[in-house]
């Protein structure tokens, strides 16, 4: 950690929680172990609180102007030319400078630099209604769509987002393009919004999802991001996202903000990470 000296380190990004930025830093050295092999090598979008989480919010596709030459990074061609250069979290030094700069909440596309249009994530957010919304259905959507993967041969991973729902994720060979797989998602989830008409739905408009939960599949378009594994979320209390064993979706105790900066490196040390076996490769 030596290559990082925090300027102001005692900053308060969560100011009602007394988190400073010292604490996000410490957060990520902390867990840097376990998440680099899920962030490692891929594309960031840098989610940026300058002032703290009770003001305004950043989002950043380039590379901050005069990060250190040691972050890795790629650049990327944009569809309408030209390019834009990413940063790439590929060890904990690089954690601990998204922190020098204010990077709460790190997004990472669904494929890695060597084959940025081949995804090897598939990904579902069981995105609720409102702030209000019974947690408990969106785990029993989630459960729902981890036995229609199975049922399709493929094997489902569990995240809580830390904000208000839940990520499945399916790994994929890196075989085919983000169009096919984002059409492929798509069906899945009309298939399973079909059988359970009720509570989920593929409507993008509030006005006609009638209170049912989206399985929004848009993560799945090229250049399109996703929360990091163990990133912290801009809420109070600072939430983590955060892998799941399967199991745990049947505890009705589990909630999108249920474990936070605090109580997340004392989890990874009791049990480890529950999406080691997702696969890198």
């Amino acid at each position: 950690m030596g290559r990082v000296v925090l300027s102001h380190p005692e900053k308060a990004l969560f100011p009602a929680d007394g988190i400073t930025k010292a604490d996000l830093a410490d957060y990520y050295a902390a867990v840097a172990q376990t998440m680099l092999p899920h962030v490692r090598n891929r594309p960031l979008n840098l989610w940026r609180w300058n002032a703290g989480i009770e003001r305004q919010r950043v989002v950043q596709q380039e590379i901050p102007k005069g990060a250190p030459e040691w972050v890795a990074r790629i650049a990327v061609p944009r569809r309408r030319g030209g390019t834009v250069t990413h940063a790439m979290a590929n060890d904990a030094d690089t954690l601990r400078w998204l922190a020098q700069v204010n990077c709460i909440t790190p997004h990472v596309w669904t494929s890695r630099a060597d084959r940025l249009d081949r995804p090897d994530r598939m990904i579902f957010d069981l995105d609720p209604p409102d702030e209000g919304a019974d947690f408990d259905h969106i785990r029993e959507g989630a459960l729902a769509i981890g036995d229609l993967l199975r049922e399709l041969g493929r094997e489902p991973y569990a995240m809580t987002s830390g904000s208000r729902g839940i990520h499945v994720v399916a790994p994929l060979r890196r075989t085919a393009v983000h169009d096919a797989v984002r059409e492929r998602a798509r069906e899945i989830a009309e298939e399973l919004a079909g059988r359970h008409p009720d509570r989920l739905t593929t409507e993008w408009r509030k006005a006609k999802r009638e209170g049912r939960i989206l399985i929004d599949t848009a993560r799945n378009t090229y250049a399109q991001t996703t929360v990091a594994p163990y990133a912290v979320r801009a809420r109070p209390g600072a939430p983590v996202a955060t892998p799941l064993r399967w199991e745990e979706l049947e505890d009705v105790r589990l909630r999108a903000d249920s474990f936070t900066v605090e109580s997340l490196p004392e989890r990874l040390e009791r049990g480890g990470d529950p999406w080691a076996a997702i696969g890198h490769g």
